[in-house]
């Protein structure tokens, strides 16, 4: 084993080490002052405890790479040759090599570039900002105009729900007909008693069903949107719930519906006239008893 090819390994190496070691420094401290900035801004006090606590991790571990670093910078070559030492060694004798024969260079080929001819072209779709119909406007009783600060988390949809404490039962994003009542519940933060929140159902772009209503149900919990139609209204396709607050909205949701729909089918069951039946009764025989009254006498009798 040739240790001057050990050193020159051992040399890069080192090198190699403290910048990975620096590189990683830099991105625990970007990571880390991120998630420490990113943490004020999460409405729940104890994830924003919680990405607090990560991003000071983060920091920390990049004061450790850049101290791992510094010290392979300064101190890693000279321990790793306390390892491995260094010993000079006799160079071989070079052996005479044959006198190499001309050989023919190759004649160059000319390169065939080929152009691809894109067959279809992408173009992509831009997604409609949700609005408030000026009809739906119209029905507002709000005493208070907007909640700016409100958060919702993403909707979850579901067929059953539990009443008491709000939550989905079965929750999905794909749903077969028949499908009954479908349920959005969602949770909430720093809403507004007295603004008005609506609810828009939509089936492929076209509005199925409503619900706008002032808001009393506190700062923050738990709500859901329901819709409860006929069976032959759940057509398939794909239906969409926005949420507002005032005119302002504040999440979307999308699931799916499959299967054609029940259809009620009313079939006529044919009746017989019945054949009126006449019942003949003895006609009881009244007995009139008459009673003879006293015949008053006058007093000049």
């Amino acid at each position: 084993m040739n240790f001057s090819d050990l050193s020159l390994d051992l040399r890069t190496f080192i090198r190699t080490a403290t910048f990975v070691a620096l590189f990683f420094g830099i991105y625990s401290i970007w990571r880390g002052w991120r998630a420490i900035r990113s943490s004020g801004n999460l409405p729940y006090f104890r994830l924003r405890q919680q990405r607090l606590l990560s991003g000071w991790r983060l920091v920390l571990a990049a004061i450790l790479l850049f101290a791992f670093g510094a010290w392979l910078g300064v101190f890693g070559e000279a321990a790793a040759y306390s390892v491995f030492p260094v010993t000079n060694t006799p160079s071989l004798t070079p052996t005479p090599s044959l006198t190499p024969t001309t050989t023919l260079s190759p004649t160059p080929s000319p390169t065939i570039s080929l152009t691809p001819t894109l067959q279809f072209t992408l173009t992509p779709s831009i997604t409609p900002i949700p609005q408030l119909p000026l009809s739906i406007q119209a029905l507002f009783e709000a005493t208070v105009d907007e909640a700016p600060e409100a958060v919702f988390s993403p909707l979850t949809f579901s067929t059953g729900l539990n009443f008491d404490t709000y939550l989905a039962v079965n929750p999905g994003t794909e749903f077969l007909n028949p499908v009954g009542g479908m349920y959005a519940t969602f949770s909430y933060d720093q809403m507004v008693d007295g603004v008005q929140w609506t609810a828009l159902w939509y089936h492929q772009g076209e509005l199925v069903n409503f619900e706008t209503l002032v808001w009393q149900g506190g700062t923050g919990g738990l709500g859901f949107s329901e819709w409860v139609p006929d069976a032959e209204a759940w057509r398939p396709g794909i239906y969409q719930v926005q949420i507002f607050v005032g005119t302002e909205a504040k999440v979307v949701g999308e699931f799916l519906v499959s299967g054609e729909p029940v259809t009620s089918t009313w079939t006529p069951t044919p009746t017989r006239t019945p054949t009126p039946t006449f019942t003949v009764t003895n006609t009881p025989t009244i007995t009139a008893t008459h009673t003879r009254l006293p015949t008053a006498t006058t007093a000049a009798e």
